[in-house]
């Protein structure tokens, strides 16, 4: 009959290797210092990732010329070649990561997603750019679950909403540094070697990872036990189960459907319509979107926090969202309707940017809080999964397409009109905040102990 670990002395020991390990980790995440670099490591690949993800955009009008395709193929690179099957594998990647070492995968999917930017540079023509950016859309699925679900576990409740929104500012990050690098590198090299350039630090990325990060227990922060988490059917019908989820995702969607409509064109239209020099577009775009996305996101998760904590009413983590989603409307309109030229049109869509990066940290913590602790890199994935399929995968696209079709008849100012449209989905987006409210007190206090 086989040993148990009560009869077995190697089993005994092996068990009390483990608890001791369980216990150094658990104290090393105890400190401040060694949260916050975690936290860093975290957030520096996320920005990694964007930048990845992002620095296409900076180099469009280069990939148009020499592959010579429309703003709507352009679009479909930028969003669906990406989102598809970034969407796709998220899903089983979250599940993985719910019964796994997350840690693990989060670099293996760095080294992967690093590579396949790299292999852009090589492409020559649509379909081979738009499979190499399908296999960054591959290794990045395995990136913000996993690191959300790590977030959570080791900084207490009241201050998670602040700890993702630092997190999140990989999000501004990446633009920032993708789009100025970007820049410089198309100017002084070629839009291949930018790809070549910005994809191959981030496997060294993922060797930090492997090496500073210790994977941390579930359940830490609450000091819950660890249980055996359900499948992804359950988790999936747990959410939809919850009205505040349907409308949560939906207004997550539709707020990024608008982000990266307008974001994956915004360098194209300041070259097209304004004029303006592609390293004026790296600097001014680079900077303004990113420096007022990094304020506004991390003032969002902070504010989130704040407010709910003073009040002890969580629907702050969806008022931030519609109230700053409705004030950054007719700033963006603004921005692509009104000023005279891409310098000034940059200045201003400073404002949309810095209220449009509230919305994300108060509503990853929204949906963490709904469910349990082993359910938290798959709830991530279900979300960004109706995210990045509506928000990437179709955002651009769409902005591409009418773009395209506009073109016809009012010329370079096709894409300023195409813009504008996009922006007015907004307006439905914040009636699905406004519906969360109705019912996220009940939801929060039905969520799994």
């Amino acid at each position: 009959m086989a040993s148990n670990v009560g009869e077995d002395p190697k089993l005994r020991e092996r068990a009390s290797d483990l608890t001791t390990k369980g216990n150094a980790i658990i104290e090393a995440y105890r400190k401040p210092y060694y949260r916050y670099l975690v936290l860093g490591i975290l957030t520096i690949v996320y920005v990694s990732n964007f930048v990845d993800r992002q620095v296409i955009n900076v180099l469009a009008q280069y990939i148009i010329e020499d592959l010579k395709i429309s703003d709507g193929q352009f679009g479909m690179l930028s969003g669906l070649a990406f989102a598809f099957i970034y969407t796709t594998l998220s899903i089983p990647i979250a599940r993985l990561a719910d019964i796994s070492n997350r840690r693990n995968i989060i670099a293996i999917s760095a080294a992967i997603w690093s590579v396949m930017t790299a292999l852009c540079g090589l492409a020559q023509n649509f379909t081979q750019l738009f499979l190499a950016r399908f296999g960054v859309g591959i290794g990045e699925a395995g990136g913000s679950p996993p690191s959300h679900s790590i977030v959570s576990d080791i900084f207490p409740a009241e201050q998670r909403a602040t700890a993702l929104s630092i997190y999140s500012l990989g999000v501004y990050g990446g633009i920032l540094v993708g789009t100025v690098g970007g820049a410089y590198l198309v100017e002084f090299f070629d839009w291949r070697t930018a790809f070549i350039v910005v994809g191959l630090p981030g496997v060294f990325l993922a060797l930090l990872v492997r090496i500073a990060i210790k994977e941390p227990p579930r359940g830490m922060a609450e000091s819950r036990p660890d249980v055996q988490p359900p499948g992804f059917f359950k988790v999936v019908e747990f959410l939809w189960e919850r009205k505040t989820f349907r409308h949560l995702s939906l207004a997550c969607a539709l707020h990024a459907f608008v982000t990266y409509g307008i974001g994956n064109f915004m360098p194209l239209f300041l070259g097209r319509v304004h004029g303006m020099p592609i390293l004026d577009i790296g600097w001014y775009y680079g900077l303004i979107a990113g420096i007022a996305g990094l304020a506004g996101t991390l003032f969002g998760g902070w504010s989130a926090d704040y407010m709910t904590k003073k009040t002890g009413n969580k629907r702050w983590y969806i008022w931030i969202p519609l109230v700053s989603t409705i004030i950054a409307i007719p700033f963006a309109l603004n921005t692509f309707l009104l000023m005279p030229n891409g310098y000034i049109a940059v200045y201003s869509y400073f404002i949309p940017v810095f209220f449009g990066g509230w919305y994300l940290a108060p509503c990853l913590a929204a949906n963490h809080f709904l469910v349990g602790i082993r359910m938290r890199a798959m709830a991530s994935a279900v979300l960004l999964f109706v995210l990045n399929l509506i928000g990437l995968g179709l955002g651009p696209m769409m902005t591409g397409f009418i773009s395209d079709f506009l073109t016809l008849d009012y010329g370079v100012n096709g894409l300023r009109y195409a813009l504008s449209i996009t922006i007015l989905v907004n307006i439905w987006c914040a009636i699905h905040y406004y519906l969360c409210l109705k019912t996220i007190e009940q939801d929060f206090d039905r969520a799994p102990a």
